[in-house]
């Protein structure tokens, strides 16, 4: 077990008898606005949502004396998941707020009911060629400015904060080492992996999860790295692709 930090949570709707609350875990280098700014409005009406902001992501400081890992954040999740007291949840976590999420299935499966893992991978080919080389060189001129621009607005008096938010990044993905096969052979929760079509995720990859994942279903959609999410990004402010996927989702979250 890591030491934890306290992470930057968010509650979304009202709590509702006999529905059980959705966490949504967001990629690398966003919040929970650049992420889930169109998706939340899309579910608050039936779900209440917790939504989280890693370690330095957002409002969450970014503990440069902690390097960061997929596990760390996972029990960091979970720290804030005991002592809000919320009983098991529904997660729905993203490229790598997906790692995040099938760690904290992993490591603490009694806090997770059911969990959709979109556009993200458990070993370093599951991604398109090219994918890791900017790492090797990597520069904050390369992060996109939506996400930029967001920490900006939430850290304005933090002129280095995208820097370190940068290289926290970097640093993660870098550091990955891929998972044993067995580490998703032995993940009971029920899943559905999904990613896209043109995602920077191979879609063979995300078919290879679900079928070493026992209680797992696979969902291939049109779409790229997050569209179908409405990922501030990727979408571009189109809400069409998260509206033609987002009933699959919650179909299956919605399951006894």
């Amino acid at each position: 077990m890591t030491t934890t930090i306290d992470i930057h949570h968010e509650f979304h709707g009202a709590a509702r008898t006999g529905t059980t609350p959705l966490l949504l875990i967001h990629g690398g280098g966003s919040t929970i606005g650049t992420n889930w700014g169109l998706l939340i409005p899309e579910v608050v009406g039936s779900h209440q949502v917790v939504a989280v902001e890693l370690q330095g992501h957002g409002h969450t400081p970014s503990h440069p004396e902690r390097t960061p890992s997929f596990e760390s954040s996972a029990d960091d999740v979970a720290a804030l998941l005991r002592r809000l007291d919320v009983g098991r949840v529904d997660v729905l976590g993203f490229s790598n707020g997906g790692s995040t999420a099938m760690r904290l299935a992993m490591r603490h499966p009694d806090l997770v009911r059911r969990q959709v893992i979109a556009s993200t991978m458990y070993r370093r080919d599951g991604m398109i060629d090219g994918f890791w080389d900017g790492f090797d060189d990597a520069d904050i001129s390369q992060m996109p400015e939506p996400y930029l621009a967001a920490d900006r607005e939430i850290n304005p008096d933090a002129p280095d904060h995208q820097q370190l938010l940068f290289d926290l990044d970097v640093t993660q993905m870098r550091n990955f080492v891929d998972w044993p096969a067995g580490d998703l052979a032995a993940m009971h929760t029920p899943t559905l992996f999904v990613s896209a079509d043109r995602d920077v995720v191979l879609p063979g990859h995300t078919v290879e999860m679900a079928n070493l994942a026992p209680h797992a279903r696979v969902l291939i959609v049109p779409g790229n790295h997050g569209d179908y999410l409405g990922e501030r990004l990727a979408c571009a402010g189109d809400p069409t692709p998260l509206r033609r996927t987002l009933p699959w989702l919650v179909d299956f979250l919605d399951q006894p």
